[in-house]
C-alpha cells in the first residue's frame, strides 16, 4: 500500500486558541527533483512549501511553525482589528493548489507584519511568495517580491549581525542581489562568505564561489567593469 503524500496535524491557533487540522507533506516525499540557487525547490509530487502556512479557519490567523506560539493581548487586538474582523470562514486544511498556497502566504505575511513578527520570518515569507510567482512564470511579481525579501534579509543582517552559522543568510543576500541585477552588491556579499575566517560552512562557501564565477561571467557578458577583487581572480 502506497502512503499518500499528505497527512494532517492538529494545530492550536495562537490567536483565538481554536484547535484545527492542517496538511503537511510526508518526509519521504520531500526530496526535490531540482533546486534553484536561492533554494527554491521543484517536486515530482506535492510541493511541501505549499503547506508551510497554517491558517485558522475560525479567525483567519495565519502562521508557520517558526511563528510565535501564542499572541500577546496587544497582538491579538491588532490582529482582530486589522485582519480578523474582515475574515470570512475558509478552510485551507486539505490539498492546496498554487493559488491557495499564494493566498495563505500573503495572509501569513499580513499577520506577521500586523503583530510585529521577527524580520527573519517576514523575509522568509516574502522569499516564498517570490518562489510561488516563479512557479507561475510571473517574472514581474517574482522580481518585486525578491526585492522585498532582499531588503528584509539585509535588515536581519543589520539587526542580528552575523555569526558563524549565518553564512546562508549572507549567501542569500548575495544571490538575491545577483538575481535582481545588483551585481556590485552581490560581489560584496559573496566575498564576505568566501573570505571571512569566522565562516566555516563549507557548503555555503562553495556555493558562493560558484555564484561568484557565474556573476563574473554575467558582468563580462554585459561589458560591465569588474570590481578590483574580481579582476584579479
Amino acid at each position: 500500500m502506497t502512503l499518500e503524500p499528505l497527512y494532517t496535524i492538529t494545530v492550536l491557533c495562537g490567536s483565538c486558541e481554536h484547535s484545527f487540522t492542517t496538511s503537511r507533506v510526508r518526509p519521504s516525499y520531500k526530496k526535490a527533483i531540482r533546486t534553484d540557487t536561492d533554494f527554491c525547490g521543484y517536486y515530482k509530487n506535492e510541493n511541501p512549501d505549499f503547506y508551510v502556512v497554517r491558517v485558522c479557519p475560525e479567525c483567519g490567523f495565519a502562521s508557520t511553525e517558526n511563528s510565535a506560539k501564542r499572541l500577546s493581548d496587544k497582538q491579538k487586538t491588532d490582529f482582530r482589528t486589522k485582519i480578523g474582523s474582515r475574515w470570512t470562514e475558509r478552510d485551507f486544511g486539505g490539498k492546496r493548489s498554487l493559488e491557495d498556497a499564494l493566498e495563505t502566504y500573503k495572509l501569513a505575511l499580513l499577520c506577521a507584519q500586523v503583530i510585529g513578527e521577527s524580520e527573519r520570518i517576514v523575509a522568509s515569507l516574502l522569499h516564498h511568495i517570490a518562489w510561488l510567482y516563479r512557479y507561475q512564470d510571473n517574472k514581474e511579481q517574482e522580481q518585486r517580491f525578491l526585492a522585498h525579501s532582499l531588503d528584509a534579509y539585509i535588515r536581519v543582517f543589520e539587526l542580528e549581525g552575523v555569526g558563524a552559522n549565518d553564512a546562508r543568510l549572507l549567501y542569500l543576500i548575495g544571490e538575491l542581489s545577483r538575481r535582481l541585477g545588483r551585481y556590485n552588491d552581490a560581489v560584496q556579499w559573496f566575498s564576505r562568505v568566501i573570505h571571512d575566517k569566522k565562516i566555516i560552512d563549507a557548503a555555503m562557501i562553495r556555493a558562493s564561489r560558484e555564484q561568484w564565477t557565474v556573476l563574473r561571467e554575467q558582468m563580462l557578458a554585459e561589458k560591465m567593469a569588474l570590481p578590483d577583487e574580481m579582476s584579479t581572480s
